[in-house]
């Protein structure tokens, strides 16, 4: 038996990726463009399979949560009234000697210094004292300054209106609350589901797909009524459900390992304050698992008091353990009050309330925000396994880029002609590839590294008795199948494996 193991570093990902066609340094023959990347044949597919997984998971499946899809430029109101134009920053420092530009936290983070309070004048101290210099040439740093994060642009040819590329995908579900009520005659509980890009101007994109400047969301803005928190028809459905929970108290104390606890538990201890908050982190829990997700790699992480951004009541890190990174952020779910929705009352001068059983509420706001290049980091990290003569990844069929590829054995004796006509008949079903060039055992290597779970060989047998070989990927395990019954096997194993 071969020993396998799983942990990759960057560097091999980034190459695994580049090399298989997940994906490309955007402008690559230009020399890139840091924090901005393209997909590739392989990789939008991967993209694709992700993104539609969970729009079934969380939108078509439910009867209680609707769909939009925001503009990427809206009006520049918008985001004065979220608070973004006021305070999207981070501080930035540079370097007085090469030039070099970073944002101070991660320095920071990166020499072990906590920082207690992100503010200006904290940032300053820290980095004084503990006499932070410039990694690239240890030269002097500059004070650290404020940098708004949000790209903006003009509208109309007499750039009479500067406005944003959108910063996050949220907003534009609250400019919508009242069009989705009035419309799709929503009542409370409901949610609003979108998945677009959004554009963050980050000081120092790094660790390839994790921070980006241009980067997809899948998001959930949850609307509860207030006074009803604790009422959630769904609870029953996660609250036995055991998670890997680290506390801000915990933490505040110096506690760093999670412990394992039910979430129903959480809720009756207050460390969840609310059902409806603990029931969105059960099931954002659930379908990482569906997607292969190791548990033991997934945490929940409260932020501490001095992580809360400005509208939270309470929010939550999902997690994962990436070998190359240790604990880093994939998903949050943030409790944000009713904060959004009474801003753009605020300044929009349109009532944003909704009635719930003959009273008017602002409703609360529980949200599941995604992040698909971080979730797909984790899936291709956690699903990539190397053996002594091989490397592959372990991906769920149905999130696989291709269901199967299909190859004759040699490109001869018509055994090409039979494979291209087995193949034919398949992609009308199943995303799936043709491949007739090198020996066979190179084309299992290539479909094993991208994760096609099912390999289908048309060999002198298929002419003699119509069966071909479904070979499966992470076994290397081969059977004999009936061509008349390819599609009927592999939809079932598509299903179940």
């Amino acid at each position: 038996m071969e020993e396998k193991y799983r942990d990759i570093t960057l560097d091999e990902l980034t190459d695994l990726c580049i090399r298989r066609g997940i994906v490309f340094p955007s402008g690559r023959i230009y020399g890139g463009l840091a924090g901005f990347y393209d997909y590739g044949p392989v990789g939008v597919e991967l993209e694709r399979n992700i993104l539609n997984d969970w729009w079934k998971w969380f939108v078509e499946t439910r009867d209680d949560i609707y769909g939009i899809d925001g503009a990427i430029i809206t009006h520049p109101r918008t985001w004065e009234a979220s608070g973004h134009v006021e305070s999207f920053i981070d501080y930035i420092v540079t370097c007085t000697s090469c030039g070099a530009e970073y944002r101070a936290d991660h320095l920071l983070e990166e020499v072990g210094v906590k920082i207690p309070e992100y503010s200006l004048e904290t940032i300053k101290s820290l980095i004084e004292n503990n006499n932070v210099r410039c990694p690239a040439c240890g030269g002097k740093l500059s004070e650290p300054r404020k940098f708004n994060l949000m790209f903006d642009t003009q509208v109309g040819p007499r750039k009479s209106m500067t406005a944003y590329l959108r910063p996050e995908t949220a907003q534009l579900i609250f400019t919508n609350f009242k069009n989705v009520v009035f419309t799709m005659g929503a009542t409370l509980p409901f949610g609003i589901a979108q998945i677009g890009k959004a554009f963050r101007n980050e000081i120092s994109p790094r660790n390839f797909l994790f921070r980006l400047r241009e980067f997809t969301q899948m998001e959930i803005e949850y609307f509860v009524n207030p006074e009803k928190l604790n009422e959630c028809p769904y609870f029953k459905e996660v609250e036995e459900l055991r998670v890997n929970f680290l506390s801000a108290e915990e933490q505040e104390r110096g506690v760093s390992e999670a412990k394992s606890i039910k979430l129903g538990e959480a809720v009756e201890t207050g460390v969840i304050k609310n059902a409806w908050h603990a029931y969105w982190i059960g099931e954002s829990l659930r379908w990482l698992w569906s997607l292969g997700l190791r548990p033991e790699r997934l945490r929940v992480r409260e932020h501490v008091k001095t992580e809360l951004a400005h509208y939270a009541v309470q929010t939550f890190d999902i997690e994962y353990f990436f070998p190359y990174m240790g604990w880093k952020e994939i998903e949050g779910i943030a409790n944000r009050s009713d904060y959004d929705l009474k801003r753009h009352q605020e300044y929009s001068g349109e009532a944003l309330h909704i009635v719930d059983n003959g009273k008017t509420v602002i409703p609360y706001v529980i949200e599941p925000s995604f992040g698909l290049e971080r979730i797909l980091l984790a899936v291709l990290t956690d699903s990539y396994v190397r053996e002594e003569r091989r490397t592959y990844l372990r991906l769920k069929p149905r999130i696989a880029p291709f269901k199967c590829a299909v190859f004759p054995l040699v490109k001869r004796d018509g055994l090409d002609v039979k494979a291209r006509e087995i193949y034919n008949q398949l992609k009308k079903h199943f995303r799936c590839y043709y491949d007739e060039d090198g020996s066979i055992g190179r084309r299992y290597a290539k479909a094993d590294e991208i994760g096609v779970p099912f390999s289908i060989t048309i060999d002198g047998q298929t002419l003699r008795d119509d069966t071909v070989t479904i070979r499966f990927r992470d076994t290397k395990e081969q059977i004999r199948e009936r061509v008349e019954n390819l599609k009927a096997r592999l939809s079932e194993l598509i299903a179940t494996l």
